[in-house]
């Protein structure tokens, strides 16, 4: 018998895809913003996280910026996956914005 490395398995013949996002932010000083784009593309392998950036929508006569890592991949029956995510903007105004959510499922870059 032998062990393999789960995370190392790789699966769906390494295809590149990304996915789109989109959630709204916490209310704070009395208004939200859109955090919403496309991950960076990557192989498909079981263990993944995208990298995702951008700013926010314009509200209340400002934007915020947002980056970070998504959570690794969560499989679907249909051979599929999602991925969560959850950050906090930058500091803009004098406040910060709150944000989390599900990328779409994977797609073709």
């Amino acid at each position: 018998m032998h062990e393999h490395d789960i995370e190392q398995i790789e699966w769906n013949d390494r295809v590149l895809h990304r996915h789109q996002y989109a959630t709204e932010t916490t209310i704070n000083n009395g208004h939200s913003h859109n955090v919403q784009g496309t991950t960076t593309p990557v192989n498909n392998t079981i263990a993944h996280v995208h990298y995702y950036e951008g700013k926010t929508t314009f509200a209340d006569g400002h934007v915020h910026g947002f980056s970070g890592d998504t959570g690794p991949a969560v499989h679907l029956s249909d051979g599929t996956h999602y991925h969560e995510f959850s950050g906090t903007t930058t500091f803009n105004n004098g406040h910060v914005h709150y944000y989390s959510g599900r990328t779409g499922r994977n797609i073709s870059p």
